[in-house]
C-alpha cells in the first residue's frame, strides 16, 4: 500500500520489553473532486494509524517527523477490527 498525507500528531515512540523501538504515527489523506451535478468542489479525508517496527525507520521518524509533516509511506497493509 502507498499512502501520501500529513501527520495529524507528533510520532509516539515506545519500546518493547526487550528494548526494540516501535513508533506509532497518525496520518490524514484527503481526496478532492468536483461534483458532476452541481460543479461544487468536495473533499473527503481519511485517517490512518501506522506502526513502524524497523529500528532504522523508527530513528528517522523520531528525529525528523512532527505534526503537519507531509509523508510518503509504502508498506504492507494489515487491517484489524
Amino acid at each position: 500500500a502507498t499512502l501520501i498525507g500529513n501527520l495529524v500528531a507528533d510520532p509516539e515512540c515506545r519500546r518493547t520489553q526487550d528494548g526494540r523501538p516501535i513508533v506509532n504515527i497518525r496520518l490524514a489523506t484527503s481526496e478532492t473532486w468536483r461534483d458532476k451535478s452541481t460543479g461544487e468542489r468536495k473533499e473527503r479525508s481519511e485517517f490512518h494509524r501506522v506502526v513502524i517496527f524497523n529500528e532504522g525507520l523508527c530513528r528517522i521518524a523520531e528525529q525528523y517527523l512532527k505534526k503537519g509533516t507531509k509523508v510518503f509511506l509504502r508498506g504492507a497493509l494489515q487491517t484489524r477490527k
